[in-house]
């Protein structure tokens, strides 16, 4: 078997993909809790950039940050460009999959653990399918032991993330639950490069593929240019407590309409509530 080093530049590169990982996970959940609160193509539109940002950035951009830290002494390591495409595809629509099984659902486990499976088994794939994206003369094979292992992290780690999505309130429980779901995306990647061994290969075989530093660092630096993005929208819009008050006080003030109408009394202007949402903020009906 060929020697490999998965830690080539230290704990740079696992520090940053627990970072980015941590960072792609609480973008998510904050997604999540978004749609929660609305019921039209709204939470349609919040759970695809949940899918987003937990399947292109805690995800695909985790592996492939940490990928640039592993080498083989002697060979220069490039990537099948198409092959390192469709894994970070697949791990966005599984994730949206999952994301919209549970949040189109009516909160019961069989969803919860279908989508947690969906999810479990599509991550397991973008791995895998990112270690095939590997373009170098030897060949890899895998420990079925720590193969499967590294399947049920995904899927356990899948389901958390969706059970947490579905009662997590405020800021400073998915900021806990990212640190987590950082640990079990980065467990999982290092279980599956522990489950790897390379077998060395004839050295004059046809080379292909781009340099992880040519094609990978633009495409993580662009995922994190969208994250950036995202959490600006996120940040600017209003968060589900504030829609949720929102929502009482439009009620309030129909039911406060209706009875006006019955009882013959004149309609009133459209009344401002000052206090609600944001500060300097107002709500009208």
């Amino acid at each position: 078997m060929v020697t490999v080093h998965n830690f080539s530049n230290g704990l740079l590169n696992p520090a940053l993909g627990y970072l980015v990982s941590c960072l792609g996970a609480f973008l998510g959940l904050r997604c999540i809790m978004q749609a929660r609160a609305h019921h039209d193509r709204r939470r349609a539109a919040w759970l695809c950039a949940g899918a987003v940002a937990l399947g292109a950035t805690g995800i695909w951009a985790m592996h492939f940050i940490a990928m640039l830290g592993f080498s083989i002494p002697g060979q220069t390591i490039a990537y099948n460009v198409p092959l390192t495409l469709a894994s970070m595809v697949l791990a966005i629509v599984v994730v949206g999959v999952g994301l919209f099984i549970v949040g189109y659902g009516n909160g019961s486990w069989t969803r919860l653990l279908t989508g947690g499976l969906v999810v479990g088994v599509g991550v397991a794939s973008m791995h895998y399918i990112g270690m095939e994206a590997m373009v170098m003369p030897d060949t890899m094979s895998y420990s079925p032991v720590l193969f499967v292992a590294s399947v049920a992290i995904a899927i356990i780690a899948g389901t958390a993330a969706l059970w947490i999505g579905t009662w997590v309130r405020g800021w400073l429980a998915p900021l806990g639950a990212s640190l987590v779901m950082g640990v079990a995306v980065s467990g999982m990647h290092y279980t599956g490069m522990a489950a790897m061994h390379v077998h060395a290969a004839p050295k004059d075989m046809a080379m292909g593929g781009v340099s992880g530093g040519a094609f990978l660092l633009p495409m993580i630096v662009g995922i994190s240019l969208i994250s950036l993005v995202l959490t600006l929208i996120i940040s600017l819009s209003p968060s589900e407590e504030e829609l949720a008050l929102d929502a009482s006080i439009q009620r309030n003030l129909a039911e406060l309409e209706r009875r006006q109408q019955e009882r013959g009394w004149p309609a009133q202007e459209p009344t401002q509530v000052q206090g609600a949402g944001k500060p300097g903020r107002s709500r009208f009906r």
